[in-house]
């Protein structure tokens, strides 16, 4: 903006598009701009020196990697034959039957 209204270009400000400026004025609103541009650099340094992960802005980039990793956790957890036991040692023994009857096809309970 500030270097549009220095060419004489008011394209972004219809009302001052509208009006006859003097060079002035023009030399006014660049020096507005350029204060303005100045407070917000000393205000925003933080956020504009934030350096931001590539997951957040593309948040599903590795989601095939993702779903591979999730497979081979759930292949591992289906296969663990000890763990298996425990559970099916639990359940009998929570009182899970009643409370989920549902889950004893499946366990074998």
């Amino acid at each position: 903006m500030k270097q549009n209204i220095g060419r004489g270009e008011f394209s972004q400000f219809p009302n001052l598009s509208q009006t006859s400026c003097q060079e002035d004025d023009v030399s006014t609103y660049v020096q507005h701009l350029n204060a303005l541009y100045s407070d917000f650099e000393s205000r925003f340094e933080d956020i504009l020196t934030t350096v931001i992960p590539p997951w957040i802005s593309n948040p599903y980039a590795d989601i095939e990697e993702t779903n591979v990793i999730i497979q081979e956790k759930l292949t591992e957890l289906s296969t663990n034959e000890e763990l298996k036991v425990r559970l099916k040692t639990d359940i009998s023994n929570s009182g899970c039957k009643t409370t989920y009857p549902l889950l004893i096809p499946y366990y074998g309970i």
